[in-house]
């Protein structure tokens, strides 16, 4: 139990990465990976968001919607519980963290319409995980934001200080950037797999 557990965990950090493998929540990845301090801020708000979005969404469906034959109805009402979800965590921001909400501005709201929450409620329910795989696979994915967030402002930090073609300059050195981090992740693959025995 505890490895299949870990494997979840960690495939969803580095082999299913939701930013760098499945190119979800593109948005807050390019808009606020500029700064450290606001690409880790936005990545902590996000795994709590995932974490408390599953935990929700999960019970919802598996004895609400599904014994009720209204499993279509999964997408509208799970974007509601993120919506609302959301709103709590901006007004948390706004009361106690000031510095880092004006820091986030308007890409906070965005984490309501961000897919990888939403793609993480959804994919926990079509894998068939239990509630603690649900959670489990929901923290990963949101640490799994984070590490793409945190290398990718480290990248873009590094960029300021280079000299790119004219051509290149601004979005389409940032684009460049992103896929050579992305291309990194592809190594591995195999490593979860053989690592835990799947």
């Amino acid at each position: 139990m505890a490895a299949s557990l870990a494997m979840i965990f960690f495939s969803m950090i580095l082999v299913n990465n939701y930013v760098l493998v499945q190119f979800l929540g593109i948005c807050p990845f390019l808009g606020v990976s500029k700064k450290l301090d606001s690409a880790f801020g936005m990545s902590c708000a996000v795994i709590f968001v995932m974490a408390l979005a599953t935990a929700a969404t999960w019970p919802i469906y598996t004895y609400i919607l599904e014994p009720q034959g209204l499993a279509y109805l999964q997408t509208i009402v799970f974007i509601l519980v993120i919506a609302v979800l959301v709103q709590l965590v901006e007004i948390i921001m706004k009361k106690y963290m000031p510095p880092l909400y004006k820091a986030l501005g308007v890409y906070l709201p965005l984490i309501t319409t961000n897919c990888a929450v939403l793609g993480v409620t959804i994919s926990v329910i079509d894998e068939g995980y239990n509630f603690v795989e649900s959670l489990v696979c929901a923290v990963g994915a949101g640490f799994g934001f984070m590490l793409a967030m945190v290398l990718f402002a480290g990248v873009r930090k590094r960029l300021e200080d280079a000299k790119p073609p004219k051509c290149f300059e601004g979005l389409p050195i940032t684009l460049v950037s992103a896929s050579v981090v992305s291309l990194s992740f592809m190594g591995f693959g195999g490593i979860i797999e053989n690592i835990f025995g799947a």
